[in-house]
């Protein structure tokens, strides 16, 4: 009976410390949600037109009018598009679902790593993971992170019950889940596959022509899962479905392994959002520095990189303790699918030359959450033996140095904490070596209810209590701090970043604003655009429809890095584009700018006989159309896809458009990101337009009436 109530005891503090993690997780991400807003207009413009048309719903178009597709399969904006049509399109019904998938993946990580490393292990590695910094950003911000982390989550879920049991719809379920994860982010939820294939390969329980073709199987249903929709969109007629977005000849394929695939890896990509190409000898390229200390560097540290080395440490402790084990051990099993996926994906993140971004790491943090999980509540338990003792210590020591590298790069945020996180990490790493030998009595946490010969454990149970919790501190503090500060900012723009401005770049050679948004060198008009507010200041969340007053953020000024000006697709870069004067309007140079929300008499003009006409209004690039298209509420054609180099219109189809009455307006201002060029379709449009129509100013946009030539 003492047994059976001990057990029940610990079943049910079990039950309330999740119920806890994941209320609290819940709890902190939905706090303060509305103040992104729009978060990336891109795709919350492709939200809203799922909202409306079915069509623009299936293609993941950026209008509802479905003139071109986002450069991502649709499958992240499904759940948002979902929750509009639901609740009506604003900031909260597109971004709780990001939340939802957030708190998700916190309890699949905590589920699967329960079931192999215990309920310690679990609940430590749910925590880690909700309070790394790049993965609380990405839980509350519209961009299809959230749903491809919780796909490979739930991939390596099915994973480890596959290896537990060795059933071939665990396999399935497996290549199912990698396979949708493709329709969130393409090929970027490869990199979660040959962990896992390794995984089952040597530890399944099945012999091994079984396990192989249980294998084939699960990759058969990851390509049924990913090949529905490329099929139907192949087969699709092409003139009566959106251009796709981001290839250059309106092709899915082209997009899978161009722009969104190899491009990544060697930088070769038509369309891109910078130049692309290896960088020039001696010089960084303009995603940054490559290399293995990439996630170290001032962009990433901050967002990842917090307990890396501990991961990493305790990842080859756990592989040698576990060395002699069975072949189907599980603990090594998970080991290596969860140390695999940290370094493939890390290797990968850090040597491609193509476009990279910085929230791109919340894909590496289950994987360091799980590892650092296991691996430490494994340590604890194991300390007694000297190697165990001093591989904790380097842990802890390690992750000691790189809080303090990192929190001393903005001196200004809580600049006391590096100097608490140094003493703590000290006094640990001290503990951890010179504490007595304490085995684990029976009781550690082992969910298969494994009797263990009990060992009396020596020491005031105070010590071992105050050397957890200096573990802890020292651990944790920098990560809970930089998520605190970005649960309470606002993140708005294409390229968000979590915690304080450490003086990194925030993205192709530009540094990072106020508001976690980014500021990029590139063709300017040859006005500048006006200061935030200046266009309309009695503009307000009254006047414009779907908050955009409240909700857009303001234009910062593009600065040019002078190590890089000879370096823009054009040959010269921060000198505007041939065409007609544009004397400001959204979006700014550079599809990669937050663009300024629209004034009141432009939406009141854009908005007037709306619906007589297909489009209420163009303008090149994703970017501008996106913030006008969510004030106005009406379709606006977005020239040339994100950053205006798709050709898509052409100018032939653009001239037709205006022939017969689709388009009422053109806005000027916005030339497109560094991907357009002289001769793309979006400059000869432009090009046409200013040549052909008169220009009037509204709220500082350069309006062109495509109904009445000038």
């Amino acid at each position: 009976m003492g047994r059976a109530a001990r057990t029940h005891g610990t079943v049910r503090r079990e039950h309330v410390l999740v119920t806890l993690l994941l209320v609290g997780t819940a709890a902190a991400y939905l706090y303060n949600l509305s103040a992104n807003g729009w978060a990336n207009a891109f795709y919350s413009a492709a939200v809203q037109a799922g909202s409306q048309s079915w069509k623009a719903f299936f293609f993941g178009s950026s209008d509802p009018a479905n003139s071109i597709t986002v450069d991502k399969p649709p499958a992240a904006l499904w759940p948002m598009a979902l929750s509009a049509r639901l609740f009506g399109l604003n900031s909260w019904s597109m971004l709780v679902p990001q939340v939802l998938l957030g708190v998700g993946s916190v309890a699949l990580l905590w589920a699967t790593v329960r079931r192999v490393f215990g309920s310690a292990a679990g609940l430590l590695a749910g925590l880690v993971l909700a309070v790394t910094p790049v993965a609380a950003l990405m839980f509350r911000f519209n961009n299809p992170e959230a749903l491809l982390v919780f796909l490979m989550v739930a991939a390596a879920w099915a994973m480890t019950r596959a290896v537990a049991d060795g059933r071939w719809c665990r396999l399935a379920l497996t290549g199912a889940f990698i396979g949708f994860g493709f329709l969130a982010k393409q090929l970027q939820v490869l990199l979660v596959v040959p962990a896992a294939a390794l995984t089952y390969l040597i530890a399944g329980p099945p012999a091994l022509g079984k396990r192989i073709a249980q294998l084939f199987a699960a990759g058969a249903a990851m390509v049924v899962a990913a090949g529905w929709w490329l099929l139907a969109v192949e087969l699709w007629p092409a003139d009566s479905r959106p251009w796709i977005g981001g290839s250059q000849h309106n092709s899915i394929i082209e997009l899978t392994l161009g722009y969104n695939g190899l491009g990544r890896l060697n930088g070769h990509e038509n369309g891109s959002a910078g130049p692309g190409g290896g960088p020039p000898s001696g010089r960084p390229g303009i995603w940054g520095e490559t290399g293995l200390t990439r996630m170290f560097d001032h962009a990433q540290g901050g967002q990842i990189a917090w307990l890396l080395p501990a991961a990493l440490v305790l990842l080859a402790t756990g592989l040698a303790m576990r060395a002699g084990a069975p072949r189907t051990d599980d603990r090594r099993a998970a080991l290596i699918l969860w140390g695999g996926w940290l370094l493939v994906t890390g290797l990968v993140f850090s040597f491609m030359q193509g476009i990279f971004h910085q929230y791109y790491t919340v894909a590496l943090a289950p994987g360091i959450a799980a590892l650092v999980g296991g691996g430490t509540v494994t340590a604890w338990r194991e300390r007694h033996r000297p190697m165990v003792r001093l591989a904790l210590a380097a842990a802890v020591g390690s992750t000691t140095a790189t809080a303090w590298m990192l929190l001393s790069r903005s001196a200004d945020f809580l600049p006391w904490l590096r100097w608490a996180v140094l003493v703590s990490g000290g006094a640990a790493v001290l503990g951890v070596l010179v504490g007595p030998a304490i085995r684990a009595p029976r009781g550690d946490g082992d969910t298969r209810g494994r009797v263990r010969h009990r060992v009396p454990v020596p020491g005031p149970r105070t010590a071992r209590a105050a050397l957890a919790i200096a573990m802890a501190f020292a651990t944790l503090a920098g990560p809970v701090a930089y998520t605190a500060q970005t649960l309470t900012g606002s993140h708005r723009g294409s390229i968000p970043l979590a915690g304080p401005d450490t003086g990194g770049r925030g993205g192709p050679n530009g540094p990072r604003p106020s508001g976690g948004t980014l500021a990029v060198p590139g063709p300017v008009p040859s006005t500048p655009p006006p200061a935030a507010g200046a266009a309309d200041e009695s503009a307000t969340a009254d006047t414009l429809p779907l908050g955009a007053a409240d909700t857009l953020a303001d234009p910062a000024p593009a600065t040019a890095d002078p190590a890089t000006t000879d370096e823009s697709p054009n040959g010269s870069a921060g000198q505007p584009l041939p065409g007609p004067p544009l004397p400001g309007g959204p979006g700014g140079p550079g599809a990669l700018q937050a663009a300024a929300a629209p004034g009141s008499a432009l939406i009141t003009l854009l908005t007037t006989d709306a619906t007589a006409y297909t489009w209420v209004a163009a303008t090149v690039g994703s970017t501008g159309a996106a913030v006008v298209q969510l004030a106005a509420g009406s379709p606006v054609l977005p020239i040339g896809g994100f950053n205006g180099g798709d050709p898509a219109p052409t100018l032939e189809r653009f001239q037709r458009y205006v022939r017969d009455g689709e388009i009422h307006y053109f806005l000027g201002g916005n030339r497109g990101g560094p991907g357009t060029t002289p001769d793309s379709q979006s400059s000869r449009i432009s090009d046409w337009v200013g040549q052909t129509f008169t220009p009037t100013v509204v709220d500082g946009v350069t309006v062109y009436d495509l109904t009445s030539p000038g």
